[in-house]
C-alpha cells in the first residue's frame, strides 16, 4: 500500500496524495505566512511506494529577483545562501532544472552548480516544459549535450500542467502523456528511451548509488578517526573521580596553561582563530608602537626659537656668578636641564599609548579566559 509520513506529524499515515498536498500547503503558510515569505526549515516528508526508487530528494526554491508580498528586501540573497548550503555538501547530486522555454545560457541553476561543482562531476541537467516550446523550436541540441556540455548530460521531462493539476489528472496519465509526447515529437524520438521522468528516477538512483560507492571509503576513515579519539576519550574518563583534589589542582593548571598558551599565540599572531574583521593582538600593540606613537609625537608642538633661547639661559644660569666663556661643548648639567625638560613632554604621548596597549592586552585576556 502507498503511504506518506510528515515528520512534523509523526505516527499518521496519508494514504490520499490529495491530503498530502494540502499537509504541504497548510504547514507552509503557518512557517512563512500566508503572503510568500521564505523559511530555511525543510518540510520532512516520506513517500512509501513499490513505484517510486529509493531517493532522497531536497526540493530547494528558484532564485526570486524582486521581492513580493512579505519576502525581504534582501530576498534573492537569503534564497541564495539557503540553496549553497545544500549544494555545497559535497555527498549530494546537483539536479540543475531549467525551463526549455527559456536561454540555457541564463540559467540559475546551472550557474549555481557551476560555483561549486566546477568540474560538473555531479551535476544533472534537467530540461522541463520541452511541450511549451515555440513552434519551429526544440531544445535537441541541449538534450543531446551539445549546446552546454554536461558530464552527466541532460534529461527532458514533461510536467502536468496547472490546467492539468486542477482538472485532478493522476500521475499514471501523466507518465504517459510524457511517454507519448517524446515518442510522437520528431526531434526527440530517436531519444524517447533515454527521456522522461521514469529514465530520470532510473539515472538518479543509479548514479547515487555509484556517487554513494566513490564516497563511502573516504567517509568510513573519517567515522573510524571518530570512533577512535571517543574511546581513547572513553578511556580517559573511565576512572573519573570528579571529588579527588588532586584531578582538581591538575584540571586547574591545565587550564592556566592552556591559557598562557593562547594569551602567547595571539600576541604572537601564530593562534589557531585569526581575525579577519579586525586587527587584534599582537598587531594592534605593533600598530599602536610604530603608528599612533608618532603620529602623536609628530602632532607635539615644537618652537626651536624658544629652545635656543632655553639653552642660552641654561648655559648661563649654570655659571652663575662666573663669566660665561665660549666653549665647544654644552655644559653637561645645562644639557641635562634641557634634555630632562623635553622628555617630560614625552609623557603624554607615552601614557596615552601605555593605556591603549594595555586595553588591547585586556581585550586579548578576555578572548582567552572565553577560550578557556
Amino acid at each position: 500500500t502507498e503511504y506518506a509520513e510528515f515528520l512534523h506529524c509523526k505516527g499518521r499515515k496519508f494514504t490520499d496524495f490529495d491530503e498530502v498536498r494540502q499537509e504541504i500547503e497548510v504547514e507552509t503558510d503557518r512557517v512563512t505566512g500566508v503572503n510568500k515569505g521564505i523559511s530555511s526549515i525543510p518540510i520532512n516528508l516520506r513517500i512509501y511506494s513499490p513505484h517510486v526508487l529509493s531517493l532522497t530528494l531536497i526540493d530547494l526554491p528558484g532564485i526570486t529577483k524582486v521581492p513580493v508580498g512579505d519576502q525581504p528586501p534582501d530576498i534573492e540573497q537569503q534564497i541564495r545562501d539557503m540553496i549553497m548550503q545544500f549544494i555545497s555538501r559535497e555527498n549530494c547530486l546537483i539536479l540543475a532544472v531549467t525551463p526549455a522555454n527559456t536561454d540555457l545560457a541564463n540559467s540559475d541553476a546551472l550557474k549555481l552548480a557551476k560555483e561549486v561543482d566546477p568540474q560538473g562531476l555531479r551535476t544533472i541537467g534537467v530540461i522541463t516544459k520541452l511541450d511549451l516550446m515555440d513552434e519551429g523550436t526544440d531544445a535537441r541540441e541541449i538534450l543531446e549535450n551539445k549546446l552546454l556540455p554536461l558530464r552527466r548530460g541532460y534529461i527532458g521531462v514533461v510536467n502536468r500542467s496547472q490546467k492539468d493539476i486542477d482538472g485532478k489528472k493522476d500521475i499514471k496519465a501523466a507518465l504517459l502523456a510524457e511517454r507519448k509526447f517524446f515518442l510522437s515529437h520528431p526531434a526527440y524520438r530517436h531519444m524517447a528511451d533515454r527521456m522522461g521522468t521514469p529514465y530520470l528516477q532510473k539515472v538518479l538512483n543509479q548514479q547515487l548509488t555509484n556517487h554513494i560507492r566513490d564516497t563511502l571509503p573516504a567517509f568510513r576513515s573519517k567515522l573510524q578517526s571518530q570512533l577512535l579519539s571517543i574511546e581513547h576519550e572513553v578511556e580517559v574518563y573511565k576512572n573519573f573521580r570528579p571529588e579527588d583534589p588532586t584531578r582538581k589542582t591538575k584540571a586547574l593548571l591545565q587550564m592556566v596553561q592552556q591559557f598562557s598558551v593562547d594569551f602567547e599565540k595571539r600576541i604572537e599572531g601564530s593562534g589557531d582563530q585569526v581575525d579577519t574583521l579586525e586587527l587584534s593582538g599582537g598587531a594592534k600593540i605593533n600598530r599602536i608602537f610604530h603608528e599612533r606613537f608618532p603620529f602623536e609625537l609628530v602632532k607635539m608642538e615644537f618652537n626651536e626659537k624658544e629652545l635656543r633661547r632655553e639653552i642660552s639661559y641654561a648655559i648661563k644660569n649654570i655659571h652663575g656668578i662666573r663669566q660665561v666663556l665660549p666653549c665647544l661643548f654644552t655644559p653637561d648639567m645645562a644639557f641635562e636641564a634641557i634634555v630632562k625638560k623635553q622628555i617630560v613632554k614625552l609623557k603624554g604621548p607615552c601614557l596615552k599609548s601605555v593605556d591603549l596597549v594595555m586595553q588591547e592586552l585586556i581585550n586579548t585576556v578576555k578572548k582567552c579566559t572565553k577560550k578557556v
